[in-house]
């Protein structure tokens, strides 16, 4: 069965996508485009959605889009990972159980290679928060945990929090 937003979706078998008003060319050119070309749009807040349930990508993306976040999405660790050495997010909404050969916790590994950027770990499972915070010089603000499921609201508020101004 083929995905409803295929037409809104990137190169790559459709797993990487923008969710807002973009037609498919500016997502193209947003994402595609070198890193230091790549300007807020009007101040919105960037937020890479890295979730392998395609539907609850989709909620949360457009629910974060109708908020007026630009929301680009990731279906597998591998494409999170493309996607973060083409696109720079003010934040990464990240599951923690991804299929592939890259887990949530890879991705995040990746990411703190190269970054500070504010990551929210969503996951059914109940990680060791406080300690992984302390053992890693991680704060609240630039790493949290969402237990699934949640209401979208709480990932609202969460990620609001998250990316005030520092």
């Amino acid at each position: 069965m083929q995905d409803k937003d295929a037409a809104n979706s990137m190169p790559g078998g459709g797993n990487l996508s923008m969710v807002n008003e973009l037609s498919l060319d500016e997502a193209r050119v947003f994402v595609n485009s070198p890193l230091e070309r790549q300007e807020k749009s009007k101040t919105r807040y960037r937020i890479l959605v890295v979730e392998d349930d395609s539907s609850l990508a989709h909620l949360e993306a457009n629910f974060l889009a109708a908020y007026g976040y630009t929301v680009a999405i990731a279906g597998t660790g591998e494409l999170a990972v493309t996607a973060l050495n083409n696109f720079i997010p003010d934040l990464v909404v990240l599951d923690l159980e991804l299929p592939g050969l890259l887990s949530g916790w890879d991705v995040l590994q990746v990411l703190r290679q190269r970054t500070r950027i504010p990551v929210l770990l969503t996951t059914s499972l109940t990680p060791d928060m406080r300690k992984y915070l302390r053992t890693h010089g991680e704060s609240r603000l630039t790493l949290d945990h969402l237990a699934k499921p949640y209401p979208m609201q709480a990932l609202l508020k969460r990620i609001k929090r998250m990316l005030v101004p520092q």
